[in-house]
């Protein structure tokens, strides 16, 4: 779609970012009075007949994933959190080690390489970034399925009394928000596992 918009930007036409605009461009080329060059216009509905096959493929894929994470009823335990839909959920049955081989959810969040670092330095322990150690796509897929959740709360749905608020509060980085979302998500997955119960809409983001 980048590639298109700039094609069009050329020629003086100006679209928002988003794949949303492809009906847009559509359009444009179908307009009988489009100033746009033959080869340009070639060249967009190339483009856009690529991106239509791609969404078709992920699309098809993306049900594949749903049906899937039917069959199972880890998969479909997982899914009862927020944030964890049929890929998360299946890339933790995939690849994730037994719950039983941490004695806590803490444990599991830094095997994801979701807890910061720890640095001592004069008596003094100081934490640096997250160590990004463990399993990349699931934590990949954790902080994605976070960064959904805080958009899908937005601010005025978290109540002030929450951690998550003071964190926004404090105007962290949203992206840092996520992942200390995603390491309390993460710590959830270790009790629904161990525990073999849905998900419960505890602490997280409603208390402290």
């Amino acid at each position: 779609m980048h590639r298109i918009s700039s094609l069009l930007y050329e020629f003086g036409h100006v679209l928002p970012q988003g794949i949303i605009q492809i009906k847009r461009v559509s359009a444009l080329l179908d307009d009988p009075t489009c100033n746009l060059p033959p080869l340009v216009q070639e060249e967009c509905r190339d483009l856009l007949a690529q991106i239509s096959e791609k969404t078709s493929r992920i699309e098809a894929r993306t049900q594949r994933a749903k049906q899937l994470a039917e069959q199972t009823d880890t998969a479909r335990r997982l899914q009862t959190m927020p944030g964890v839909g049929p890929l998360t959920a299946l890339a933790i049955e995939a690849f994730g080690p037994t719950m039983q081989t941490f004695r806590r959810g803490r444990d599991f969040a830094a095997w994801l390489g979701l807890v910061p670092r720890q640095h001592s330095s004069g008596g003094k322990d100081r934490l640096g970034r997250v160590s990004k150690a463990g399993q990349a796509d699931i934590r990949r897929l954790l902080i994605i399925g976070a960064m959904s959740r805080l958009n899908w709360l937005g601010r005025r749905s978290i109540p002030d009394t929450s951690w998550l608020s003071r964190m926004l509060a404090r105007r962290k980085p949203r992206m840092l928000v996520a992942i200390a979302l995603a390491n309390r998500m993460a710590r959830q997955i270790w009790a629904m596992l161990t525990t073999k119960s849905d998900y419960q809409d505890p602490a997280p983001v409603t208390a402290a």
